[in-house]
């Protein structure tokens, strides 16, 4: 998948992930604000339904398929969102496994979801707008056994951020400003 090589070993990337985990944690310990982070984003709408985003120093674009009113141009929102959820996975398995001192060569991970676009496009009161299941498949390789990769799950599927968007209601307040 990745178009770069790397000459990173596992122990190499463990010792970096450990001192951020280390840093992270003793600058928590001395002020909890410190905890507190905040993302953003913001986007304009580009020619048909496709999205000019910016992400801090990132540019994206997202659009749709023909069938949806788009040129196909960029993946579509949803995903995004899905793809947003793999990589928080494969980033929180780096994390957790240094944390947990579990050796870890290598994660992959596959995410589908499934969308009824009746609730998108209002076709059938009651059918939900979002994904009506999401499915995560990850496989692991390095020479931990599958206890320690199995308590590596545990420790993943509480602590993944993204994770936790998908699996758990979100306070969301919108504003609209029209001029």
């Amino acid at each position: 998948m990745s178009t770069t090589t790397s000459t990173t070993t596992s122990d190499d990337r463990a010792e970096v992930l450990r001192g951020v985990v280390d840093t992270t944690a003793a600058a928590v310990f001395t002020d909890a604000a410190n905890a507190a982070v905040v993302f953003r984003a913001a986007g304009r709408g580009d020619s048909g339904v496709a999205t000019d985003i910016r992400i801090g120093r990132h540019e994206l674009l997202i659009d749709e398929p023909p069938a949806l009113g788009g040129a196909d141009a960029a993946p579509n929102p949803v995903e995004f969102a899905l793809a947003g959820l793999l990589s928080c996975q494969v980033v929180t398995y780096r994390f957790w496994a240094a944390k947990l001192d579990i050796p870890l060569d290598d994660v992959q991970v596959e995410v589908e979801g499934d969308l009824d676009v009746r609730g998108f496009f209002g076709l059938e009161d009651g059918v939900r707008s979002g994904l009506g299941e999401v499915r995560v498949k990850v496989r692991l390789t390095g020479p931990a056994s599958p206890e320690q990769y199995r308590e590596l799950q545990a420790a993943v599927d509480q602590h993944c951020p993204v994770l936790d968007l998908f699996s758990n209601p979100t306070s969301v307040r919108t504003e609209l400003v029209a001029s």
